[in-house]
């Protein structure tokens, strides 16, 4: 498995093997030594998350306070869409910056995202499955969005396709009223618990 650091800090884009023969083919798209090795950490799986979604649909962008925050694993099984990671730490040297990674069922290539950063994709065809391994489980009451729309961020939705989103990513803050309000989690915080997280791990 290769393994590439993403620009946003404490974000990794997996690149696993895959081994085709006359019945099909098997991948691994997570391995946790090498994840270990990576991270510095363990993950620690609270929950799986299965979505389905439409061309076009757009999810987030989502993430959780800190501590506990939500650190996913995710890759797409079936489909194809754009992942993107968004550093929304105050105070991170790459505060609102992002990346992408094509995550789809030919490669099956996974991306990692730390606590505290902000997580959205775009399906890119009908039917397209994401899978999600979370550290915690859901917690509405601790959970946020950012628009995925928010002019100042720019993400980079395929302007031919027509976005399809929840009232609730619709309604949701941009970045800079997010931070305004207090909402966004603190780059310190962060990596005081990702700190935390290695020690647990050793």
């Amino acid at each position: 498995m290769q393994v590439r650091q993403l620009a946003v800090r404490d974000s990794y884009e997996f690149i696993p093997a895959m081994f085709p023969d006359q019945r099909g083919m098997f991948t691994a798209p997570f391995q946790e030594s090498v994840f270990v090795e990576t991270v510095g950490h363990r993950l620690h799986l609270a929950q799986s998350n299965h979505s389905v979604s439409v061309k076009g649909t757009i999810r987030g962008v989502h993430f959780a306070d800190i501590p506990p925050g939500q650190a996913k694993y995710v890759y797409c099984p079936k489909g194809s869409l754009l992942d993107v990671v968004v550093d929304i730490r105050v105070g991170s040297p790459t505060f609102g910056e992002w990346d992408v990674v094509r995550l789809d069922s030919t490669e099956y290539r996974a991306m990692y995202l730390a606590e505290g950063l902000g997580h959205a994709f775009m399906a890119l065809e009908d039917d397209t499955l994401m899978s999600y391994l979370c550290s915690t489980g859901y917690n509405p009451g601790r959970e946020h969005g950012i628009s995925p729309m928010d002019p100042a961020l720019n993400l980079p939705w395929p302007a031919d396709l027509e976005p399809v989103l929840s009232q609730k990513d619709i309604d949701a803050p941009t970045l800079a009223e997010a931070k305004d309000a207090g909402l966004l989690p603190h780059y310190d915080d962060c990596l005081a618990y990702y700190d935390k997280l290695r020690t647990a791990s050793h």
